[in-house]
């Protein structure tokens, strides 16, 4: 059995925020858990090419736009997952921060970060050219 609490897990600043990762590749059950907090204010162009993640919302308002450019309103008790390696926008009201519990698979390493600082969706790199680099 896995418990770990908050103050103890790998926390990484993922670029418009913090992800910390409960679960990581290393744990070998095949999924990642990671409690995410999204900046006030911030918009996040972000697709995941290599995994497929659920994000439930557990404090905080926001929105998720999809690939065809609609919003879903994201609160508390909101889920929404992307099943098809979509480019979304992740952006979060000015008023606070966003905090959402993820689920990725394949399991994240545990090192992944995004550019946000680039043209288009920022993606992590597959696992393979993570473990060549």
């Amino acid at each position: 059995m896995l418990v770990r609490s908050i103050d103890k897990v790998k926390t990484i600043s993922w670029g418009n925020g913090l992800s910390r990762r409960f679960l990581l590749a290393s744990d070998g059950l095949g999924y990642s858990l990671t409690d995410t907090l999204v900046k006030a204010g911030t918009q996040s162009p972000l697709q995941y090419l290599h995994h497929h993640e659920a994000c439930y919302c557990i404090h905080g308002t926001g929105w998720v736009h999809d690939r065809d450019g609609t919003k879903h309103r994201l609160e508390p008790g909101v889920m929404y997952a992307l099943e098809q390696h979509d480019a979304h926008v992740l952006e979060a009201d000015p008023d606070g921060d966003m905090r959402l519990v993820c689920v990725f698979a394949p399991a994240l390493a545990g090192d992944e970060v995004h550019d946000l600082g680039g043209d288009g969706h920022s993606a992590y790199s597959p696992p393979e050219l993570r473990l060549a680099a």
